[in-house]
């Protein structure tokens, strides 16, 4: 198992908007568990992503548009747990400032929300009929590993490697840490299309954000790097 602690990648701005996402993440989850319990359970069930209400409220009458399509937004900022939002918020550090670097800052939001909604959509037409709120910013963070994969495939991350009971530091290169990363979502995401329940953790939306990021990050302009690193 390895885990990203942080990578040796030279950036030559500061990551606002990577922690402003990651605040707003925080905040949201701070006001959520603040809620009563059934207060609680309504609003999850009003801004996360549950894909047989999702198509049962879009085209209804009376419903607009947007307030149908909202939770593939609003989802992107809630979370199940403490591990949930720091595993993400994690991962968003590590290698989120990179990549914003690179596509500027007012880029780098458009690109983090895109990831999301690709994700959120795949997740939507692989469990059509599921009544299981999906919630949670892995999807978007997804494809920002994505990104960080193409733009800095040989950069050195410091990663946590556990072995059974022994665990220790080592610098690999990022196609490394996140190539095996992303092996481990596909393969959890074909184990889980035989299950007749997609509880526990959206694989699919994990491997559709990582996919659209790869794809979109070799379309998207960037800017010229300012300083010598990793490529």
């Amino acid at each position: 198992m390895f885990l990203p602690l942080r990578d040796k990648n030279p950036r030559s701005t500061m990551p606002v908007v990577t922690v402003l996402l990651i605040v707003a993440n925080t905040l949201v989850f701070l006001y959520q568990i603040s809620l009563p319990a059934k207060v609680e359970q309504r609003f999850l069930a009003e801004f996360a992503l549950t894909p047989a209400t999702f198509f049962h409220t879009l085209g209804a009458p009376g419903i607009p548009l947007q307030a149908a399509l909202m939770p593939l937004i609003t989802c992107m900022f809630l979370h199940g747990g403490w591990l949930h939002l720091v595993g993400n918020m994690w991962f968003l550090w590590v290698f989120g400032d990179n990549v914003e670097d690179r596509l500027g800052h007012l880029a780098y939001i458009w690109f983090y929300l895109l990831c999301g909604l690709g994700a959120g959509v795949l997740h939507l037409l692989l469990n059509a009929n599921s009544t299981l709120p999906t919630l949670g910013a892995s999807g978007a963070i997804s494809g920002v590993l994505g990104a960080y994969l193409i733009l800095y495939p040989r950069a050195r991350v410091v990663t946590l490697v556990f072995l059974v009971i022994f665990f220790f530091t080592v610098e690999l290169p990022a196609v490394v840490v996140l190539g095996w990363w992303f092996v481990i979502q596909f393969l959890s995401g074909l184990q889980s299309l035989g299950m007749r329940t997609a509880g526990g953790v959206a694989w699919w939306a994990h491997i559709g954000g990582f996919v659209l990021g790869v794809v979109l990050i070799k379309l998207w302009p960037q800017r010229p790097r300012r300083y010598a690193g990793y490529a």
